[in-house]
């Protein structure tokens, strides 16, 4: 009887590890498509809002115009002279 269970588990072992190996590449490789098709959609979408978001910020800032008072265009705007080097 020893020979025929020693048959039958070496059968078995055998059995299993070629359903892991082939397994492996039947369901394994699909299922790994179908992951980095979740990521990349996943990042895809972050991309799409971070663009939307700063769309609209930037459509804001068309809307609000600044009003700025003359101290404000004084110190924004540098002058001339200083700038070109004369000093």
């Amino acid at each position: 009887m020893w020979p025929f269970t020693m048959f039958v588990t070496a059968f078995a072992l055998a059995l299993a590890a070629t359903t892991l190996v082939f397994g492996v590449g039947i369901v394994g490789v699909p299922v790994a498509l179908v992951v980095l098709a979740i990521g990349f959609l996943m990042d895809f979408r972050r991309h799409r809002t971070q663009d939307q978001l700063l769309h609209d910020h930037r459509q804001q800032a068309r809307e609000n115009k600044v009003d700025f008072t003359p101290r404000d265009r004084q110190t924004l705007v540098p002058d001339r002279q200083r700038s070109s080097g004369g000093g």
